[in-house]
């Protein structure tokens, strides 16, 4: 059980992020014409959906939204003891010549947008590639940096960020769980990537 639990976005401040985050995307990019969406599963997929929206309510444009596992492109699938159950990976749209953005709920570690990068390389070769989270709670691993972020939240290793969706949860709401112990196993991270978060 956490020490204590912290909610540190509500819906209104999700929506103002997203809608933040829409505005960034049209201005990098002059326009939404060769943007395209890929939202990573579980919780980055209704991100990218909610982000479209808003950019065609801004522009009038419909812009491509895809779906996308990674759980065999980690690096330490292998590792782990519990194999990932795979779902679906949906790109029915070229990403040559576009500017992808990748979505997701939280950056942590960077290993997930790592193994983004290499399956989106499977499906051809981008203008560029961004990348836009709900939150960045620090502790990267990799060389990696988000072009767009909805809350910078500072947290300790050994937090737990929770980021719930209506789509997936019946609320929208982020929180810091707080741990008491000084470490956390390799079994508790585990559990924020099912709870909504970065690994």
């Amino acid at each position: 059980m956490p020490a204590r639990s912290d909610v540190v976005m509500d819906a209104k401040k999700i929506s103002r992020a997203l809608t933040r985050i829409a505005h960034e995307i049209l201005e990098h990019n002059s326009g939404a014409e060769s943007v395209v969406l890929i939202g990573i599963l579980t919780r980055g997929a209704p991100l990218a959906r909610r982000i479209a929206a808003t950019i065609k309510k801004l522009e009038g444009i419909e812009v491509p939204v895809g779906l996308m596992d990674i759980s065999l492109y980690r690096d330490d699938v292998h590792s782990k003891l519990d194999q990932p159950i795979v779902q679906r990976t949906d790109i029915l749209f070229d990403l040559v010549d576009r500017n992808v953005v990748i979505v997701d709920d939280v950056l942590f570690t960077g290993r997930t947008i790592r193994s983004a990068l290499d399956q989106i390389n499977d499906f051809g070769r981008p203008r560029t590639v961004q990348l836009a989270v709900l939150v960045d709670r620090g502790h990267r691993e990799l060389p990696i940096k988000a072009d767009y972020v909805g809350a910078n939240i500072p947290t300790a290793r050994t937090d737990q960020v929770v980021v719930q969706l209506e789509e997936k949860d019946g609320a929208d709401q982020v929180r810091v769980e707080r741990r008491a112990g000084k470490s956390a196993s390799r079994k508790s991270v585990g559990t924020e990537k099912n709870a909504g978060g970065d690994k």
